[in-house]
């Protein structure tokens, strides 16, 4: 099923979310990879406030390229989605809704997807050139020292992913495993 939704998120909106959905996502979204999410994860531990409010928001595990001329911002394909699972628990306990990435994640990650009724998305890796089209505004907003890693909040339109852990914890990887395992009989 194709869906449009608006950002900040809703549990009403996660909770319409099923698995396998292609979703377009417009609205302001935020970047986050390995280096930021230590940042914060050291933070959070100490006690620190934290350079966004994750409330109701979605984090797209991507660095992007350097922008040419005339463009918003470079290549913009997700990065492998697990090198977070140590940092997400934390998140979706102060109201992160919303995680883009690519690949299987953990099994905390699933439980704190459910137990916060939030989504993992995927976007599609390869597809950086395409995903950066829908990019409309780009800017740092925290750690501009870590470069590509640095945290941006990005403006998308009509932003593509695919909901591949829903609220339920329906598992896209899982079931798509099982369907094709099925078949192979």
């Amino acid at each position: 099923m194709n869906r449009y939704i608006e950002t900040p998120l809703t549990k009403e909106v996660t909770a319409s979310l099923n698995v396998g959905d292609y979703v377009y996502i417009s609205g302001k979204i935020y970047t986050a990879r390995d280096a930021a999410h230590e940042r914060i994860y050291k933070a959070l531990h100490k006690n620190e406030e934290i350079p966004i409010d994750l409330e109701n928001n979605i984090i797209y595990y991507m660095g992007p390229t350097p922008a040419r001329e005339k463009n918003v911002i470079g290549s913009a394909g997700p990065t492998t989605a697990s090198r977070m699972d140590k940092y997400t628990p934390d998140l979706l306990r102060l109201g992160l809704k919303g995680m883009i990435g690519k690949g299987k994640r953990s099994k905390e990650v699933v439980d704190g997807i459910i137990k916060n009724q939030a989504i993992y998305f995927a976007a599609v890796g390869g597809a950086g050139a395409f995903l950066a089209g829908k990019i409309k505004k780009s800017k740092i907003i925290a750690y501009d020292d870590l470069g590509t890693e640095a945290i941006r909040e990005l403006e998308v339109d009509n932003f593509p992913v695919i909901v591949v852990i829903d609220t339920q914890g329906n598992n896209l990887y899982e079931m798509a495993a099982k369907e094709y395992c099925t078949l192979e009989k």
